[in-house]
């Protein structure tokens, strides 16, 4: 049994499909560290790690580079009549717009909201709790993560 699953997670460490997604995912978080770093956001050591492995927002997408790097891979390894590409790509899609549409808009309000709130603060001396501003991505930083996602998926897949 435990040959059977070292064999397996061996495979899935081999395929092209998964370090394609994995790779995409890894540089753009990479990228958009170093990017973070030389703009002075991140000085310590817990926030360079943090926006490494888990922050979002920012440039590139990294929700766009996976998605589009696992269609990609996909359509490479399956075809592009294969069902599981068809659904990796409206996956895909549908990750894209959450992540460009609907977190950018909540993270939007979600500042607003905020700011609103420092005023009332200010003014009247409300207590209140900042909500967390979600960040979502600007079509550019979609973009170019999703071009990095097809790039790497054809450096794997081809």
């Amino acid at each position: 049994m435990y040959r059977m699953l070292a064999d397996n997670v061996y495979k899935l460490l081999n395929s092209s499909v998964f370090l394609s997604a994995f790779f995409s995912w890894f540089f753009a978080q990479l990228i958009k560290t170093i990017v973070e770093v030389s703009r002075g956001r991140n000085s310590s050591s817990r926030d360079i790690l943090a926006s490494l492995v888990w922050r979002t927002g920012g440039m590139p997408s990294s929700h766009s580079a996976l998605v589009t790097s696992l269609a990609t891979s996909l359509g490479f390894v399956e075809g592009l009549s294969s069902p599981v590409f068809i659904f990796s790509l409206f996956y895909g899609i549908l990750t894209i717009r959450d992540a460009m549409g609907v977190r950018r808009s909540a993270g939007n309000q979600a500042q607003a909201l905020n700011q609103l709130a420092a005023d009332l603060r200010e003014r009247l001396e409300v207590r209140f709790k900042p909500v967390k501003e979600v960040h979502g991505h600007t079509p550019a930083e979609v973009f170019i993560g999703s071009l990095l996602g097809f790039f790497i998926a054809m450096a794997f897949c081809l």
